[in-house]
Formats: C-alpha cells, sequence, structure tokens
C-alpha cells in the first residue's frame, strides 16, 4: 500500500508502474536486471549542456577503471567532484547517472569524474570500493591536468555510491590524503548487515527500492562468509567519526535507507562533523534520478551544486 505522504508525481509514478505489473528486480538474471535499470532514462529530463565530456581509462590495482569526465566552459581551476554512482553494486553505470553529472558540473562550475567501477555479483566486495578509492587517488594526483584545485575535492554519490563515498572520506583521514573539502551522500547505505529500522517497516515494500532488493544486493555484493559489519561495507560500524571532512547528507522521507542516513549523519555531528541535513518530503529512493519527473531531484542537484561551489580548500 503507499504511503500518504508521498508528494503527487511520486504517487503517480508509483501507480503507473505498479499498473506495468514488472517482475521485482531480485527475481531477474543479473544482466536483465542491469537492462531493467535503464528503464528508468526516460525520467531523467533533459542534459544539461557542458563544454567537454570525455571518456578515458585510468590506472587501477586491479586493471584499467573507466571513467567520465565533465569539464565546465573556461579555465580552472575548478573544484573537482568524484562521482560515484548508485544502484545496489550490481546495476547502473556511467549512463544511467549522467545527467546527474552534467548537472552538478554545469550548476557549480565543476570538474566531475565518474567512476564507473566493477559491479557484483562478478566482482565481490572490496572490487568497488578499491576502485572508487583508486580514481579519488587518481584524480588527486591529476588535479592540475583536469583543471582542479587539488584544495576543492568534493566526494559524492548517491546509495550505493555514497556508502563508498564515506568509505573514501574516512580513508582519507586515515591515510592522510587524498585530502577530501566535502562529502555529499545522496540517501546513502550504511548498514547491509541488517534492515531493522522504522524505515524499512514503512516503507521497504511498494515504493520502488525494497528490502527484499536490498537482501538481493547484498547476496550479490558479499561471498557467503564475508563480515557485513566490516565498516569498508557498512559504516554504521565505524567507531571514531571525528575529523571527517565536512558532508551534506540528503535522504527522502519515504526510503527504507531514511533512518540509517540520517542516524549516520547525526553521528558525524555528534562527534564534530559540520553536518548539512536536509529530508526530500514526499520522495522515494533513487528520487534524486528523476530529474525531468519530479521538482524535488531538481532542488536537490541544486543544494549539492551550491555546496561544491562553496567548498573552502583544505
Amino acid at each position: 500500500m503507499l504511503s500518504p505522504k508521498l508528494a503527487p508525481e511520486i504517487r503517480t509514478l508509483l501507480e503507473g508502474m505498479a499498473a506495468q505489473n514488472l517482475p521485482p528486480l531480485e527475481s531477474l538474471p543479473v544482466p536483465i536486471a542491469r537492462q531493467a535499470a535503464h528503464g528508468l532514462d526516460g525520467l531523467t529530463g533533459e542534459p544539461d549542456p557542458v563544454a567537454r565530456v570525455e571518456n578515458r581509462k585510468i590506472p587501477g590495482r586491479r586493471g584499467e577503471i573507466p571513467v567520465r569526465i565533465y569539464s565546465p566552459e573556461k579555465d580552472g581551476p575548478f573544484p573537482g567532484v568524484i562521482y560515484l554512482h548508485g544502484g545496489g553494486w550490481v546495476v547502473c553505470d556511467l549512463d544511467t547517472h549522467d545527467n546527474i553529472c552534467r548537472a552538478i558540473s554545469k550548476r557549480a562550475g565543476a570538474v566531475v569524474v565518474a567512476v564507473d567501477y566493477r559491479l557484483a555479483p562478478e566482482h565481490k566486495f572490496p572490487a568497488a570500493v578499491e576502485d572508487s578509492l583508486d580514481a579519488t587517488r587518481w584524480v588527486a594526483s591529476n588535479a592540475a591536468a583536469l583543471g582542479i584545485d587539488p584544495g576543492r575535492l568534493v566526494i559524492a554519490g548517491d546509495s550505493a555510491g555514497a556508502n563508498m563515498a564515506t568509505v573514501i572520506a574516512r580513508k582519507s583521514r586515515d591515510e592522510k590524503g587524498p585530502a577530501i573539502a566535502l562529502q555529499v551522500l545522496v540517501y546513502p547505505v550504511t548498514n547491509l548487515s541488517a534492515a531493522d529500522t522504522l524505515s524499512h517497516q514503512e516503507f521497504g515494500a511498494d515504493h520502488f527500492l525494497t528490502t527484499s532488493v536490498m537482501k538481493w544486493f547484498a547476496e550479490q555484493l558479499f561471498t557467503p562468509d564475508a563480515d557485513r559489519t566490516n565498516p569498508d561495507a557498512s559504516p554504521k560500524f565505524v567507531k571514531d567519526l571525528r575529523g571527517l571532512p565536512p558532508a551534506l547528507v540528503i535522504t527522502a522521507e519515504c526510503d527504507p535507507l531514511r533512518d540509517e542516513g540520517e542516524e549516520y549523519a547525526q553521528r558525524m555531528q555528534s562527534a564534530g562533523v559540520p553536518v548539512t541535513l536536509e529530508r526530500y518530503n514526499g520522495m522515494i529512493h533513487p528520487f534524486f534520478n528523476f530529474l525531468g519527473a519530479t521538482p524535488s531531484a531538481q532542488r536537490a542537484v541544486d543544494q549539492i551544486a551550491a555546496a561544491v561551489r562553496a567548498v573552502k580548500p583544505v
């Protein structure tokens, strides 16, 4: 049953999807699930124009990593955003999040480097984290050539990508670099060991992202004997959050991941980290991709762009 809290345009969208009687994502073979993720492409809106878009492959510890680099007009140095797409570590890619990255680059006046990290189940945890960290280090090392101010590096992502952004922010603290000036976390996954929050109970069925599909994502990501409380997989279990970069955390009211994202933001605040926490009422996971379907997605991109523009060098 759909929640009365849903925004009208989101309710209409979910009702239309329900009328199609599509099979649950977790019931599909992985290649078909990946194709299904592109079924949302019609909701992503018109692409923001940017001066240059370049597909490259960069070195990583396990081989080359594809990236897509979005650059603004004029010469830098600009803020640099390393963007990690969502999709449960299993689906989505550079194309599903192309309009988001274009919009951030255009509106923030930033170079955005989107990372096409390895996906599960072909590549189990921590493959995606390794690729994302390697890409972040590459961007920092090549900042001048990319037109990026190395003091204004931002790590950003949505859902699974936001999960890995938290890991990179923490490792940058613990390993003395690369310096991260801001972390942007859009409805982050922070606990892959349990689904016991009130938001899972309230919105874990019928509201696009389900508790069932989150379980399926985790089954694809981990080996059977993996420790799902590893802080590199479940940031909820990081003991010390002091000294992390400032954070912008965005959650959706009607998202089963809402509570764990907000809890993580509040823990960072309690540890002295400057945090802006914004809940988008009436929204579902993944409203951020729906730039052509809801004004809230446009507002979220504008909020992120403003935060990136305002980032102070570290």
